[in-house]
């Protein structure tokens, strides 16, 4: 008996379903069966479906002999399943690489569950993929198992039958059954959940859920779309039937008014001739299922009144939120004039030379090289008033109490703004803050760049999309300082920035904790990020990627890659902050924490301590390698999409032949470096030194001491380690010694 049996109906999708196929028999995770049923489909379906049998044993077609609809296919499915689960899959969606295996470990863990709901993400015709908003729901219920009564938000979630598998014996015990016409997943998801005694969830992205240009079969104006009134009649029929569940019926009630208004409101879907009939149609369900003495909410309201109410209501809203833009676009205009007359004033009081204001990572807190140098000046500059700006109250609220903070484009960030005399941050100041005469702008950057940025991108098309160039550079030039951790970064900036600053040779401040580390420190990040004691920490940071749409490539297969690491080690994974609230997160590295089969790192605020705690950096072609070298601590480059990575994004040298460490071109390869010993061997450590003497040269424990110093109180802080340090370049350079 397999463990699944999924059942496809396919109906006109010839150019999806071997996608969708694939998706099914490439699966790491092999105990089930396909049942595929050709729903006398005019294309050539049928002759696919009849392919893939040929070639699959575990693939069973089915071929109706008349067109009977979604719900119907289904239903002649399953009489033919023999897994424990079943599980329906739309012949135009695919899923997600090692989605069965997830979904077989999770039923594991909780023990055969009635129901499990697991996540998805929509993939557009365009190419652009988007994540359930709702999917921390999934992670919100806890780890065990539930009623739908004891977490009634899990029916806030997409109400489908596709993103959740059904244990076969409860379908079977229950005579669940997809009824005909449009609509048809809402009679049987709503009786299933309400009815389960034990659903479980899994917060990984287990299917990709296809928003097709055409052929949508809900997008298609027609008059079928009165079928939900008969489904709901269903629904209310299925409760009517089973005492137990008339405490739900005021939340049906209100779901199906919900449900009935928004499809009336989609101009896409019920022919304008027939939304009156809709209107009334809807609003006679809703009286006669109202419950006794439920209040109607608010919005529902118009379901008590007549068509022409409605359509008036309707109309009066688009004209009042017309009204409203335009009166908002009058109150910012005139907020805009008080604005800048404030600002006027403010620019005429003198700049306080103690006054600091800094930002990190778009005003996210206190972190990376500003918030190093934020530290340090407290430290030894208390003289210095130290202002952070961030983006929100909830990053306001998550500092801590004795961090002064002023939140953007508030008037107090304005007038602060306004007087500072200096200005540290990581990523370019908004376009709205004018620099003033005399106030210092200082620009620490993110690290050491490997691939091409700013201006260099202009040769890049592919690599520069989505950023305007030009401003970023309008924006530089208020730059005053740019801080950096060896030559080649001074190279690149000056040449990628062609503005008005000179390079600091200071050393990046972030890595002081780096080069002055020990092993308590080590310790204490290990205890922080819960790793065993004993293990070896393997530290996997891959960078996103320019040539696949939101930057997210999956080039190594997690589950194995911790498995083949072995019990002894730990295996911890840091995404690329530009990832980290996308699908890449979804795509099962929650649930894989959950599970202890690695540690997710991405939301840990300081990159520095997840780098302490690890014993060896493998990476693709991320920035964290050059600050990982200040360690001297094995890096093992991955490049086995080398070629494409260059040739989409450009970079300033071959990372494969000028490498921190051994190079990987291929998984196997991967795997052999880590099992043989050969991550740090010999020429390992010969590769990382010259590594390190190329792009450490300024980092030497020193850096943020050496920022307050010399560029907040102007003093001459003392240059870096002469043992590593090259030679001082010619005029630009205002902090070589003289």
């Amino acid at each position: 008996m397999p463990r699944f049996s999924i059942i496809v109906p396919c109906f006109k999708v010839q150019g999806f379903l071997r996608e969708c196929l694939d998706s099914l028999l490439t699966q790491s995770y092999r105990d089930f069966e396909v049942i595929a049923v050709d729903d006398r489909s005019p294309d050539g379906c049928g002759a696919i479906l009849d392919e893939f049998a040929a070639r699959d044993a575990r693939v069973r077609v089915l071929h109706l002999p008349e067109n009977v609809g979604l719900g119907r296919a289904r239903n002649a499915g399953m009489p033919h399943a023999t897994g424990d689960y079943l599980f329906f899959l739309d012949s135009d969606d695919t899923l997600t690489p090692g989605a069965l295996r997830a979904s077989a470990d999770r039923l594991a863990e909780a023990g055969d569950p009635d129901v499990l709901v697991f996540d998805y993400a929509r993939t557009h015709w365009w190419g652009g993929t988007r994540r359930n908003a709702l999917a921390h729901i999934l992670a919100d219920v806890g780890d065990g198992t539930f009623t739908a009564a004891e977490h009634p938000e899990i029916l806030d979630l997409l109400m489908v039958v596709w993103n959740k598998v059904y244990r076969r014996d409860f379908v079977e015990e229950n005579g669940f059954a997809f009824p005909p016409g449009y609509y048809e997943d809402t009679p049987w998801t709503f009786p299933v959940m309400l009815s389960a005694r034990r659903i479980a969830t899994l917060d990984r992205i287990c299917l990709n859920y296809r928003q097709r240009r055409q052929g949508n079969i809900l997008s298609t104006t027609s008059r079928k779309h009165f079928d939900i009134h008969d489904q709901y009649e269903r629904v209310f029929t299925f409760v009517g039937s089973r005492p137990e569940l008339d405490g739900w019926r005021p939340y049906l009630h209100r779901k199906m008014g919900e449900h009935c208004l928004d499809i009336l409101a989609k101009p896409d879907r019920l022919p304008p001739s027939d939304k009156g009939e809709f209107f009334r149609r809807t609003v006679e369900m809703f009286r006669a299922y109202r419950p006794a003495g439920e209040p109607v909410p608010a919005e529902l309201k118009v379901l008590e009144g007549s068509w022409a109410a409605y359509r008036m209501r309707r109309q009066g809203g688009r004209a009042g939120r017309e009204l409203l833009r335009r009166g908002g676009l009058v109150r910012r205009a005139a907020g805009g004039r008080v604005r800048r007359a404030a600002d006027a004033v403010s620019a005429r009081r003198p700049l306080d030379p103690r006054l600091v204001v800094y930002s990190a990572f778009s005003h996210r807190g206190v972190l990376g090289d500003p918030g190093a140098v934020y530290r340090k000046a407290r430290e030894i500059a208390p003289q210095l008033r130290g202002v952070w700006v961030v983006r929100d109250e909830e990053t306001a609220a998550g500092l801590p109490d004795d961090v002064e903070r002023v939140l953007l484009d508030s008037p107090e960030y304005r007038r602060l703004t306004a007087r500072a005399g200096f200005f540290v941050n990581n990523v370019n100041w908004p376009g709205t803050l004018a620099k003033r005469p005399g106030s210092v702008h200082v620009h620490t950057h993110q690290g050491t760049p490997l691939k091409y940025m700013a201006a260099d991108l202009l040769e890049r098309p592919g690599g520069r999309f989505g950023v305007d160039v030009p401003q970023m550079l309008r924006r530089a030039d208020r730059w005053d300082f740019s801080l950096v951790a060896n030559r080649h970064s001074e190279l690149v900036w000056e040449r990628a920035y062609p503005c008005h600053f000179a390079s600091a040779r200071t050393g990046s401040p972030r890595n002081d904790v780096l080069v002055t580390a020990d092993a308590r420190a080590t310790a204490a990040a290990r205890a922080r990020l819960g790793v065993p004691d004993g293990r070896t920490v393997v530290l996997y940071a891959p960078t996103r990627r320019e040539y696949v749409r939101g930057g997210h490539a999956e080039r190594i297969d997690l589950v194995r890659f911790a498995a083949d690491l072995g019990e002894d080690h730990t295996l911890v994974v840091r995404l690329h902050p530009s990832l980290a609230n996308g699908p890449a997160r979804g795509a099962g590295l929650a649930d894989l924490h959950r599970r202890g089969v690695l540690i997710d790192a991405t939301d840990e605020p300081h990159v520095e301590e997840v780098m302490l705690a690890s014993d060896v950096l493998v990476t693709d072609y991320s920035a964290l390698m050059f600050d990982y070298a200040n360690l001297d601590r094995p890096i093992v480059v991955h490049a086995d999409d080398w070629n494409a990575y260059t040739a989409s994004r450009g970079t300033y040298f071959d990372i494969t032949a000028e490498a921190p460490g051994q190079v990987s071109r291929s998984y196997r390869e991967l795997a052999w470096l880590l099992a043989s010993g050969g991550w740090r061997d010999e020429d390992s450590t010969r590769l990382r030194t010259a590594f390190r003497r190329r792009f450490c040269a300024y980092d030497d424990g020193r850096a943020a001491e050496r920022v307050v110093r010399q560029l907040l109180l102007g003093e001459d802080p003392g240059e870096p380690s002469p043992a590593t340090v090259p030679g001082p370049a010619a005029g630009h350079d205002l902090l070589a010694s003289t």
